[in-house]
């Protein structure tokens, strides 16, 4: 039996390793609800006037709301494939693995990465001379890629695409339908979260019970190489990646804690991006 099972992960690993190469390098983040939770907390910090700025630029959208675009850049591949692949280097960066130190030359050449497009988009946001479409599309990415930078396997290392290339299977979970388990990426970006069995609802009302972390330098440009740089130690931390690929569940007890609190803090410097970068002067 354990030999049949071996085989049959095997075959799984070497299938899944075939579908990686057609998706995007570290494409996701958090998943759908991570993003929106991120949003939520951010906008419960907001300055009156900014939360007023957002709700007019937002006029018109489907769902007018700091988390109802949160996914936005996500969804390009879909719904706009040319910015899509354009920005798809914008979500993560690759940082040396022995002292996670960013460096703008050679781990984001061209502004390609999470940390410099936080950056751009932020100076676009609060350039109020630039037209309303360019800023609202901003705005659209600072909230996702603020949530990016605060996964910790969107600052990890290339020779794994960020996770993405460690499967697992999790012990006591039910075998997955397309027999491709999971990995330490899809882990992080979602499955630790959704295992706790909260709703959205029920998630932004236990984070917002859970004590904010500090967060510090909030103002312009955003302290977004200093972030990235503290999601990368996450993952130099011993047994941050588990040492086998059938992961037992305690680990997700571990490490779902370290994954909240990032939430928590993305919430607090992505409410400071926006309070420095649309406060009335």
């Amino acid at each position: 039996m354990t030999s049949i099972r071996a085989r049959s992960f095997s075959k799984s690993l070497r299938r899944y390793s075939a579908l990686l190469l057609l998706l995007p390098l570290n494409s996701l983040a958090w998943g759908p609800q991570g993003h929106r939770l991120v949003a939520a907390l951010a906008w419960d910090d907001l300055r009156p006037d900014v939360r007023a700025e957002i709700a007019k630029m937002l006029k018109g959208e489907a769902d007018p709301s700091l988390p109802g675009i949160a996914n936005w850049a996500d969804d390009l591949r879909n719904s706009d494939p040319k910015l899509g692949k354009e920005s798809a280097k914008w979500h993560y960066v690759n940082l040396a693995e022995d002292d996670c130190r960013y460096d703008a030359a050679r781990d984001c050449p061209g502004g390609n990465c999470v940390v410099e497009a936080i950056r751009t988009q932020t100076a676009i946001l609060a350039d109020r001379s630039r037209p309303q479409a360019d800023r609202l599309q901003a705005l659209k990415f600072v909230v996702h890629f603020v949530g990016d930078v605060h996964q910790p396997l969107h600052a990890g290392f290339g020779r794994d695409k960020g996770g993405n290339d460690y499967q697992l299977q999790i012990r006591g979970e039910p075998e997955p339908v397309d027999g491709y388990g999971t990995n330490l990426h899809s882990l992080w970006d979602s499955k630790m979260l959704s295992m706790s069995k909260r709703d959205y609802t029920a998630y932004l009302k236990y984070l917002r019970q859970t004590p904010a972390p500090a967060a510090t330098a909030l103002g312009l440009p955003p302290a977004s190489p200093a972030w990235a740089e503290a999601s990368c130690r996450i993952v130099l931390q011993p047994g941050f990646y588990p040492g086998g690929h059938l992961l037992e569940p305690a680990y997700v007890e571990t490490w779902r804690p370290v994954a909240e609190t990032q939430l928590r803090l993305g919430g607090a410097h992505l409410a400071g991006v926006l309070n420095a970068a649309l406060a009335r002067r």
